[in-house]
């Protein structure tokens, strides 16, 4: 067994200061340690990040599913979207397109030039 007789005040105090440091160390690798406390967060943080993500990409592959299937079997979807992508028209139609409008004045280009100080 173990027997731990101090003789000396410096000695418990050496005893005490050795255990209040190895504590502190403890403390301070169990929050910014690999595994401390810190990076448990930022690891939590991020597994929320990636849920979200999934759960918006089952959005986006559910509403790319429906629009598969419509383009399968409805007629008026296959032609919206030959309208809008590939702009095809049917016999007879005719088709207006309007541009942006182009502004009035444009700003000079390089030719002007500004007054020069003497």
């Amino acid at each position: 067994m173990l027997n731990w007789n101090f003789k000396s005040p410096a000695a418990i105090r050496n005893t005490i200061l050795a255990l209040l440091l190895a504590s502190v160390a403890l403390v301070v690798h169990n929050i910014f340690g690999q595994n401390g406390y810190l990076a448990a967060r930022r690891q939590q943080k991020e597994l929320q990040q990636i849920q979200l993500h999934i759960l918006q990409l089952q959005q986006d592959n559910a509403q790319l599913e429906k629009q598969n299937q419509a383009l399968k079997s409805d007629p008026e979807a296959i032609e919206r979207k030959a309208r809008e992508e590939m702009h095809l028209v049917k016999p007879g139609e005719k088709v207006y397109t309007l541009r942006d409008p182009q502004p009035v004045n444009p700003a000079p280009a390089a030719n002007a030039q500004a007054p020069s100080e003497h």
